[in-house]
């Protein structure tokens, strides 16, 4: 089950579980803008692909949390 990480790893930007999301296959986390803009599509981290994080249905979000884990990067992601 995926983590859905509360945050961006490149600016600590907050990520609630429906909000606009790119998780790569090691589902390392990040905001649609970053992921677009800084990134060009492929994680920092791995090389791989950044996709659309799914959203998990309001109704099992209290079942199955997202994660509480922070998770960015000191220094944020290089241009």
């Amino acid at each position: 089950m995926l983590d859905l990480r509360p945050n961006c790893e490149c600016c600590d930007r907050d990520l609630p579980p429906d909000a606009d999301a790119r998780i790569c296959s090691f589902e390392c986390t990040f905001c649609g803008p970053c992921a677009e803009s800084v990134l060009k599509g492929a994680c920092p981290n791995c090389g791989g692909a950044l996709v659309a994080r799914p959203i998990r249905p309001a109704a099992l979000l209290a079942k199955y949390p997202p994660s509480a884990k922070r998770i960015a990067k000191e220094k944020g992601c290089a241009a």
